[in-house]
């Protein structure tokens, strides 16, 4: 691994799971690393100090404050070379059992707080005329589940923003990659982050009681190692080009594999269909 103690990275969602692993990763690999997160005493308690990390308390809700630490980590270290747009949280329920509040709270946090975040850093970017944004998505952000409406609804929507952020950044020297997770063994479906629809509906009852109790099964059993996903994520910064996508672990290759191949059967299914709408000249 090439040492990166010229690079910056800033990463949102740092506290625990994929977040610590990244930033743990670039700390090793040399990397200058702000990390953030909403407990700043949660940060000191499993981070170890040294001269090349800087912990910053951060609500990706909060405008002003992403302003505040953005402008803190460049004076502190003089650029800002990766963004890491990591915090978040699932918000899984069937889509009549999820409150419109609780739907807002999981688009404020997942999506448009990645973008709070994106347009705070990319002057700094624009400046430097290089930089790296790695977009956290997830299978979820190609292909609908059971149960996750509001969650792949949020990361369809990331995944759509960054496929055209990267698109007009490029000519400044900037590349954008969504980073497409699988099923890995963090504290995603702990209680204190999943959260789980609260209006109960009899026609779902049953259905819903199946899926949730599916989905807790699950918990610590993912295939998927954060740290190695840490890692990858520095080797990949390293490369002199990067994917658009990046799908993480054996299993998201075989989830993103099969949903490319339904629409690729879709389309050539109904594609004389398609061709009708077209103006005969």
């Amino acid at each position: 691994m090439n040492n990166l103690h010229k690079q910056t990275w800033l990463i949102t969602g740092a506290t625990r799971g994929l977040g610590f692993q990244i930033a743990s990763a670039a700390l090793l690999a040399g990397a200058n690393v702000v990390a953030t997160g909403r407990d700043l005493q949660k940060l000191k308690d499993v981070f170890d100090d040294t001269k090349n990390l800087l912990l910053l308390e951060l609500d990706v809700c909060d405008e002003p404050q992403i302003q505040r630490i953005t402008e803190t980590a460049f004076k502190k270290f003089g650029s800002i070379d990766v963004l890491v747009n990591n915090a978040g949280f699932g918000q899984l329920g069937l889509f009549e059992e999820v409150t419109p509040e609780k739907v807002k709270a999981q688009f404020d946090t997942n999506v448009f707080g990645l973008m709070s975040m994106c347009r705070s850093v990319l002057p700094f970017m624009r400046k430097q005329r290089s930089g790296l944004i790695y977009n956290i998505s997830s299978i979820g952000g190609s292909l609908g589940f059971e149960n996750s409406s509001i969650y792949c609804s949020a990361k369809f929507a990331v995944e759509g923003f960054s496929e055209s952020l990267a698109l007009e950044v490029k000519q400044f020297g900037i590349d954008v990659t969504i980073v497409q997770p699988g099923f890995f063994r963090t504290d995603f479906l702990d209680q204190s982050s999943v959260k789980f629809g609260t209006i109960a509906i009899d026609d779902y009852a049953q259905y819903a009681k199946a899926l949730n109790d599916a989905y807790r099964s699950q918990n610590q059993q993912q295939a998927g190692d954060p740290k190695k996903l840490g890692q990858l994520l520095v080797e990949i910064a390293q490369k002199p080009t990067r994917p658009m996508r990046l799908a993480a672990g054996s299993d998201a290759i075989e989830y993103l594999g099969t949903a490319n191949s339904n629409r690729q059967n879709d389309l050539n299914k109904w594609a004389d269909y398609s061709r009708k709408t077209d103006i005969n000249d």
